[in-house]
This record gives C-alpha cells, structure tokens and sequence, in this order.
C-alpha cells in the first residue's frame, strides 16, 4: 500500500492512522528522510495490500448521506448512512478499512471498522433512528445489518472515498 503525504503529516502521524509500527514504515522506506517529509511524497504501508489490486471501492457522499458500493467500478449497492455533526465533520478524502471488529458494544453497534484515518470509522448503531441525519462525531453510521453485509463483502485495504 502506498500513502501520498498530505501538508502537515508527520511519520509518527501516519504510523497512527494506519495503527501500524513506526519501525515498521521505516524499514519498509530505507530511502526516506523520516524527519523530513513533504506533501506528494509516496511512503510504502507494509501490511496492505494495493486498494487498486482490489474489485471494491467505497464512495461516501456526505451531504446526500450515502454510501455506495462499487465492484470493479460498477455500482453494487447503495446504504443510507449519518454522518458527522457541526464542529465533527466527517473527514473528507481517500482513506482505506485498515481493521474490522465485530461486536464493539456501545453507540458503535454490530461491527466497526476502522479508516485509515486515527479515531474515525464505518460502523453500526444502537440508535437507528440517526441514520440520514448529522448526528455523529465523524464518523459513518449504519444500520446494523447494511454495514455487517458491507464487512462480509469487502477485504481489508479498501479504498474509501468520503466526499462533500
């Protein structure tokens, strides 16, 4: 998997986002500069697999509050989902599920998988009742059995796309 660094992003930075060791990132780029990074530069992700080499892709319109689902660029299926509320917007950008865990407990519901992309996810709820609303603190809400289907069918590393 390859990370582009974005302005502002630091080695220790992304190590967190994709929960993977600094150590790691470093000995998977022996000819980086780790205190010297800059916005485009590719930064190899041991673990991951290439999201191109995958058939899904994950397209989240925040405002229509959707998310949809493609398989080799053709639309599969599309979910309704909330979203995150003033002053806990959803991030925007391409992130990749770096994680999935059934049965989190909480406001989180049945599953949780996790962006890449430190405290943010794609999960359940226990309140279905906030589906199409902004009511989240960032991240994606499901219903519970749309985001179960969604972690039966998708791999590990699969791009996620949130737009506005």
């Amino acid at each position: 998997m390859i990370h582009t660094v974005k302005p502002g992003e630091t080695l220790t930075l992304i190590s967190r986002d994709y929960r993977t060791p600094l150590s790691a990132i470093i000995n998977a780029n022996p000819s980086i500069n780790p205190n010297i990074l800059y916005p485009g530069q590719s930064i190899v992700i041991p673990g991951f697999p290439d999201p191109n080499s995958l058939p899904y892709r994950i397209v989240v319109s925040v405002n229509n509050r959707q998310l949809r689902l493609f398989r080799n660029g053709v639309l599969q299926k599309q979910y309704p989902i909330a979203v995150g509320r003033i002053l806990h917007n959803t991030p925007l950008g391409t992130f990749i599920i770096i994680n999935k865990a059934p049965n989190p407990g909480g406001p989180f519901g049945t599953m949780w998988m996790s962006l890449s992309k430190q405290s943010y996810g794609i999960h359940g709820t226990n309140d279905p009742s906030s589906i199409g609303k902004a009511v989240s603190a960032g991240c994606i809400r499901m219903y519970n059995q749309d985001v179960e289907e969604l972690a039966r069918t998708i791999p590990i590393g699969t791009q996620v796309v949130i737009q506005p």
